[in-house]
């Protein structure tokens, strides 16, 4: 029986995506809490069903659907990439979420460059990853979904670091999040601009509360 060749460039560009998208690759990803430190300190996110609940709304009604959206768009052939910066940096709610967008696209792009061999004009996080991102011959929807994976997990990771709640705890709230992640990866990819819009008011009052923390761990 003869078994057929795997195709080497997608599997290659895959293995490319998950590196971009690993807490290892230096962006500074772990540094950033989304506001979600403010919450757990609060009191409003004080068990696993809770932050399962947080991160779930915050990808179905906040950023995570919107970022989702703006890398679907930045993805594609002729992208304006510097209309969708204008736009995702005017989405931001709060100053801290501006500088966490505009922080990490500019570190993915500075480490994106620098194994290309290129030179890119920073812009917000997921403009930025869609630029990247255009060179990768994998589905639109499956970018989105590995991407919005690696959103979610840093916020699992930040909430592990700060609250009581073990490991295996924060992954099975991540395992859990895995069939909402696909669903919006999916819609995302089709969706048109005007699609976007946030309904996550819990979140972006949180990372308002944020900057005025006394002592907090997180930049965000």
């Amino acid at each position: 029986m003869t078994v057929a060749a795997l195709p080497v460039r997608p599997n290659a560009d895959l293995l490319t995506l998950v590196q971009w998208l690993s807490p290892g690759f230096p962006i500074g990803a772990y540094a950033y809490s989304h506001g979600l430190e403010a919450a757990i300190a609060a009191g409003d996110v004080a068990d696993a069903a809770a932050l399962q609940q947080w991160v779930g709304d915050v990808l179905e009604h906040g950023a995570g659907r919107t970022d989702a959206i703006l890398l679907a768009h930045a993805r594609r052939p002729g992208a304006d990439h510097a209309a969708l910066a204008a736009l995702a940096l005017a989405l931001a709610p709060s100053a801290e979420r501006l500088q966490e967008t505009a922080e990490l696209g500019a570190a993915l792009t500075r480490a994106t460059d620098a194994l290309r061999g290129t030179v890119s004009p920073a812009l917000p996080f997921p403009v930025a990853l869609g630029r990247a991102a255009q060179a990768l011959a994998l589905p639109p929807a499956q970018v989105i979904a590995l991407a919005l994976q690696g959103f979610a997990a840093a916020l699992v990771s930040a909430a592990v670091r700060f609250m009581p709640l073990g490991q295996t705890d924060g992954q099975a709230v991540l395992a859990a999040l895995h069939p909402l992640i696909l669903r919006l990866a999916a819609e995302a990819a089709a969706a048109p601009l005007s699609a976007i819009g946030s309904a996550a008011a819990g979140a972006d009052i949180a990372s308002i509360r944020h900057e005025t923390m006394a002592t907090r761990i997180f930049r965000t």
